[in-house]
């Protein structure tokens, strides 16, 4: 009921927030990949336009060769840029950072197909800093081809990590139904264990719940917790990491008032729907929360980086080469992706103002109490 009051009290603000268009950056991701289909077919939803003024970081000339390929796309308007700054607002903007002679060969995994992607990235993060975006979406790369140019991280998670200079960061894939975050990310499984440690659980739950309440405009999040072995170690039976590591980590974040629970057997949590009792997951590693979280809400789900100053999503699936060039890619998660990063940027917008207008907030519980006789509990 807390949640009803709440938005109630946000709904005040709407008029305020939709006044303006979110101007939204689209990387495009590895050229030989499906980045480009779903970016075109997401774009062609008349939807988007209405919510958001998009900016596509590429090749105006990968555009055109992918699109010629789809023929609902025929009501798409581009508008060729310098750069986000002078976006129109009604069409499809593409700012052509990718130089022309970097080859294009669907379904390729290449160095000039990594290049492309790096380069993209790199520009809507400069446009970003410079305040000529309010979120970036990136279409996937792959991570060992771009790792083999000069791109040294793990994957984009990492690199906007260190861009932006945030002390942590968390991967959180997000869907309508169900959040999942996780605690170690692309990293070896034989090294989760010794990454594992109180400190760094601790770290990922404070930046989950912040989101949640930032984010998300979640009043007062729960976040359950997942242990590391079989049966979360069965009091030790199958590993200690539980006792040692992650029951400590839960105990720290509770007392500085996060409402984290477990640590849960993650074999059973989600066959029982454990998922859909709590405001967001916490998982050990990588395939342990994403492998779940794939197997419930591949089409729609969103890879959402939390912790950072800036808002980035990203579609929950890879460059899939197989399918590139062949017009049978699903674009669900890249719009999925796109609202996502509208909703968050507005909901950030909405929290600092709640929070910087105190008597709104009080004003409002006076009527409530008036209204019903109950005090407001948020």
């Amino acid at each position: 009921m807390c949640n009803f009051y709440f938005f109630a009290i946000l709904q005040s603000f709407n008029e305020i927030f939709m006044t303006r268009k979110i101007v939204v950056g689209i990387t495009q991701g590895d050229t030989n990949g499906i980045g480009y289909e779903v970016i075109i077919k997401a774009l062609s939803d008349a939807r988007i336009l209405e919510i958001c003024t998009p900016v596509v970081y590429g090749s105006s000339k990968a555009f055109g060769l992918y699109r010629k390929d789809i023929p609902e796309t025929e009501n798409i308007n581009t508008n060729v840029i310098s750069s986000a700054k002078d976006a129109h607002p009604k069409r499809v903007n593409i700012v052509n950072c990718v130089p022309d002679n970097l080859q294009i060969e669907p379904g390729q995994c290449t160095n000039d197909g990594a290049k492309a992607a790096i380069i993209a990235l790199e520009k809507a993060v400069e446009e970003i800093k410079a305040g000529h975006l309010d979120a970036i979406v990136t279409a996937p790369f792959n991570k060992r081809s771009v790792n083999e140019e000069t791109f040294k991280y793990a994957g984009h998670t990492e690199y906007l990590i260190n861009e932006f200079e945030a002390k942590d960061g968390l991967m959180f894939l997000c869907s309508d139904k169900m959040r999942v975050g996780v605690a170690t990310g692309h990293i070896a499984l034989s090294k989760v264990s010794q990454a594992l440690n109180p400190e760094l659980i601790v770290s990922k739950l404070r930046i989950m719940n912040e989101s949640l309440l930032k984010d998300f405009n979640i009043v007062k999040p729960k976040l359950a917790v997942l242990g590391l072995n079989p049966h979360s170690g069965d009091k030790g039976l199958m590993g200690d990491e539980e006792q040692n590591i992650i029951a400590p980590a839960i105990k720290m974040a509770n007392e500085e008032g996060i409402m984290a629970f477990g640590p849960y057997p993650p074999d059973g949590f989600f066959s029982v729907n454990m998922q859909y009792k709590f405001d967001a997951v916490l998982a050990m590693y990588h395939d342990q929360g994403l492998i779940p979280f794939k197997s419930l809400a591949f089409d729609s789900g969103v890879n959402f980086t939390a912790g950072l100053p800036v808002v980035r999503t990203s579609p929950d699936h890879g460059t899939a080469f197989d399918l590139a060039g062949e017009n049978k890619a699903n674009p669900q998660s890249m719009i999925s992706s796109i609202y996502l990063a509208v909703d968050v940027v507005r909901n950030r917008e909405r929290y600092a103002q709640m929070h910087a207008n105190p008597l709104k907030i009080k004003e409002f519980e006076t009527q409530q109490k008036e209204r019903t006789g109950k005090p407001f509990i948020a």
